[in-house]
């Protein structure tokens, strides 16, 4: 029975390749510059990760998530944003270790990183992929940056994906993406929790939230994503203030926010000393927050 249902997996796993197919590009358009205008010294934002991180599938430079976010942050700071994107296609947790050489070079102010479906789509140990990317998130906030981190989204909605393997396949997403909380909240950054969010869209909205490869986003996909990841970027460089626990909340404990923001929308976590930077390395209470993303234009 288990070599069967092993053959099985390993079939719709090879199916759902070839379906997928190469996507339609290697890269995403150029979108590194300066962005939005005001007084003041640019605020250095840099994008890091994998293909959702430099907009695969894309043609316009606007529809990026790197610019979304760097247009939306120089709004609310009512300065210039200079974009970086460092990602690339096709990361893994292993290959952020030359992208955060690349991000340091640029002295940002805040660093995204969005990481992990390549992981789970190379079977990498969830341990090993945590690993590279808390020594990711240290050496950002070692070098000043705040960071802000987009878990690992749920591949459970690619359409190519069948049974069983798609229920399987979501639950190594969410495992992987509680297992990274932990990681980057104990190492200084927060959180941003992907899976929830983009899954039940990309579920009902298959052909407006996927590109034309069925498996990166579309350019709705990817604003959702932004609009998700803005309020805790410019909560973290101290735009917005940190919102009020709830009335009779407690800080939780780091194991249990990681266990509910892998199944819950779009939900931030960060520790709950937060108070501008703090040199706590390892935070075992944290503040659980569940953010609603701002809706998306009727025109997008």
């Amino acid at each position: 029975m288990g070599a069967v249902a092993y053959g099985l997996l390993v079939a719709e796993g090879l199916l759902a390749r070839r379906l997928v197919g190469r996507p339609v590009a290697e890269e995403g358009p150029p979108a590194d510059g300066i962005y939005g205008d005001g007084p003041g010294e640019p605020i250095g934002l840099v994008m890091l990760g994998d293909s959702t991180s430099v907009g695969i599938g894309l043609d316009d430079p606007a529809e990026t998530p790197g610019v979304i976010l760097a247009n939306g942050l120089a709004a609310v700071a009512e300065r210039p944003v200079r974009l970086t994107v460092a990602g690339m296609s096709g990361a893994e947790s292993v290959h952020l270790d030359g992208q955060v050489d690349q991000a340091i070079a640029t002295l940002p102010d805040i660093a995204v990183i969005f990481i992990g479906a390549n992981d789970v789509t190379t079977q990498t140990r969830p341990a090993q992929a945590v690993a590279h990317l808390s020594k990711a998130v240290r050496r950002l906030t070692g070098a000043g940056a705040e960071v802000v981190v987009g878990t690992c989204p749920d591949l459970g909605t690619v359409r190519p994906i069948a049974q069983p393997l798609r229920w399987i396949t979501r639950r190594w997403c969410r495992e992987l993406a509680a297992a990274q909380t932990v990681a980057v909240v104990e190492a200084g950054g927060r959180t941003v929790a992907f899976a929830d969010l983009l899954g039940p869209e990309f579920a009902t909205n298959p052909r407006e939230m996927f590109g034309p490869d069925r498996y990166h986003p579309s350019a709705r996909g990817y604003q959702q994503a932004a609009y998700a990841v803005l309020p805790s970027v410019c909560t973290a460089l101290g735009l917005w203030p940190e919102p009020e626990p709830e009335r009779g909340a407690r800080s939780k404990s780091i194991y249990l926010a990681a266990a509910l923001a892998a199944e819950e929308s779009g939900t931030e976590v960060t520790g709950s000393d937060v108070a501008g930077r703090t040199a706590v390395p390892q935070r075992r209470r944290v503040r659980f927050l569940r953010r609603r993303a701002a809706a998306l234009p009727d025109d997008a």
